[in-house]
């Protein structure tokens, strides 16, 4: 018969019985798609050390911003069609119509489906701080009239801008969705209820009146 052992502390790392002290876990390990983790944050982070470092390394503002693009770019495309869809089970995209209007089209993974909790909270907050910190590097290349380098920032900010506001939609439909089939089942299941309780009371009617009928 096994016994339930108390939780460790908060905050603090369980200490073994032979007193050997166990690190903790960093955010790759407990990670259900480490790869995917790593590739969020390092395409995202080489741009922004491009753009910070990349004078000391060469003067060539040209191949700064051919390279810094590219490496948004990539970002952006990952974010949108690998990242969110492993790491939040999430996907979107836009389609342009016949009639020249924009659709939003979403993917969501099925409500009976876990997620990673870890991997979800990381996602999400390098989501919201990505445009935040690209918005700030504009802020100061306009006030320090590096026009040439704010045209970098600008396409920063617009492309992580869209993935935000893309997965915001996506993640606002799919709990829309969610809602509406609990909705749903909740419904039938009040209906089925009320069916088979009518069923029910009309076999019971009809039993007494054929006890009440026999002569």
């Amino acid at each position: 018969m096994s016994h339930l052992q108390s939780p460790p502390a908060l905050g603090l790392p369980e200490t073994p019985q032979d007193g050997s002290f166990q690190p903790q876990p960093n955010m790759f390990q407990v990670s259900s798609h480490p790869m995917a983790l790593l590739f969020l944050i390092l395409f995202k982070g080489f741009a922004l050390a491009l753009y910070l470092l990349g004078n000391f390394f060469t003067n060539n503002f040209i191949l700064l911003f051919v390279v810094c693009v590219l490496t948004l770019a990539v970002d952006f495309w990952t974010v949108k069609n690998i990242s969110g869809r492993l790491l939040v089970g999430l996907r979107w995209w836009n389609e342009v119509r016949e009639d020249g209007t924009n659709e939003w089209i979403f993917e969501s993974r099925d409500q009976s489906v876990p997620i990673n909790t870890s991997d979800s909270r990381i996602f999400w907050s390098v989501l919201y701080a990505t445009p935040a910190i690209w918005s700030l590097l504009a802020i100061a290349a306009f006030f320090s009239l590096k026009f040439q380098w704010l045209l970098i920032v600008i396409i920063a900010v617009l492309l992580s801008s869209a993935n935000l506001i893309g997965y915001q939609r996506c993640d606002k439909d799919q709990k829309k969705r969610w809602s509406q089939l609990t909705g749903n089942a909740t419904s039938a299941g009040l209906v089925s209820g009320m069916v088979s309780g009518l069923m029910n009371n009309a076999i019971a009617g009809g039993v007494v009146g054929r006890l009440f009928n026999r002569g």
